[in-house]
């Protein structure tokens, strides 16, 4: 789940000694939980279909995150009743699950956080619905994929969040992409969110030093039009103020002595559509 930008353009995103950095215990904690993250998604692989409800996917993910031993995050955080999001086509991030069908040419993103012995496993991915979705939407999901790795190809010791934001932008608007600055990643691990907030906009050599033991997402939400966005009165659900289509893909991640470990890549190796 992202996170509401509260940070200062010039990247001031925590205060000196905010930022936790943690051991070896702490990894494993988070592999236990992104794997299981990452398991929720592929097990919805089939079920993205037309004329399925997005209430159904929702129940089908509590179901499996339950059965795995974990507690859907998301139920009950500030008031959310549903244990994920599920955001479609212009939706930005945060959709409710409800009695929407999807339909063919849909695209769809994902997002669950089981909390396993105490740790959050924060991931979401993109699906593409049926056999008839638009080439401009399959390439704006295949871009937003490349600038989430992109950006991970920064995260490691010594680079800065700037330089993990600098790939990310530099990437979607080249492809004349806009980059929503609205809504960030974030620390993430026995808190749900936590310091720093990941921007994905920014500079090089800007914001906290990247350094070992730093665990945080990297989510990036690109818009096929202009990156601006509204929220609806739901309090939730933040859509593109063009209706133009919004993608997002999100890891955790944690940097380690040489780069960056990721905790929710899938292991059937699903990781970007089609699946």
């Amino acid at each position: 789940m992202t996170e509401y930008v509260t940070v200062t353009s010039d990247m001031n995103l925590a205060r000196n000694g905010a930022i936790k950095l943690y051991g070896r215990d702490a990894f494993e904690g988070m592999h236990r939980a992104g794997r299981l993250a990452a398991e929720t998604l592929d097990m919805l692989v089939p079920h993205v279909v037309p004329g399925v409800t997005t209430a159904e996917l929702d129940d089908l993910a509590r179901e499996f995150m339950v059965a795995g031993g974990a507690a859907p995050a998301t139920l009950g955080y500030r008031g959310y009743t549903h244990s994920s999001c599920i955001s479609i086509n212009h939706v930005v991030c945060h959709g409710i699950p409800s009695d929407r069908q999807l339909k063919d040419g849909d695209i769809v993103n994902i997002d669950v956080t089981p909390l396993l012995d105490g740790w959050h496993g924060d991931t979401s991915r993109m699906f593409l619905v049926g056999d008839n979705v638009p080439i401009k939407a399959k390439r704006l999901v295949d871009v937003t994929y490349e600038c989430l790795m992109l950006g991970i190809e920064q995260a490691k010791p010594g680079n800065t969040m700037g330089d993990v934001a600098h790939a990310i932008q530099t990437h979607a608007e080249r492809h004349r992409f806009g980059v929503v600055r609205d809504f960030c990643g974030h620390g993430v691990g026995k808190l749900f969110h936590d310091a720093p907030e990941v921007v994905h906009v920014g500079r090089p050599g800007t914001g906290p030093e990247l350094k070992p033991g730093m665990i945080f997402t990297i989510e990036p939400m690109i818009n096929i039009g202009k990156p601006d966005v509204k929220l609806l009165d739901d309090g939730w659900t933040a859509v593109t103020r063009d209706r133009s289509l919004s993608a997002q893909f999100e890891h955790s991640i944690g940097i380690t002595e040489t780069g960056c470990e990721i905790f929710t890549a899938s292991p059937k190796g699903y990781d970007r559509p089609p699946y």
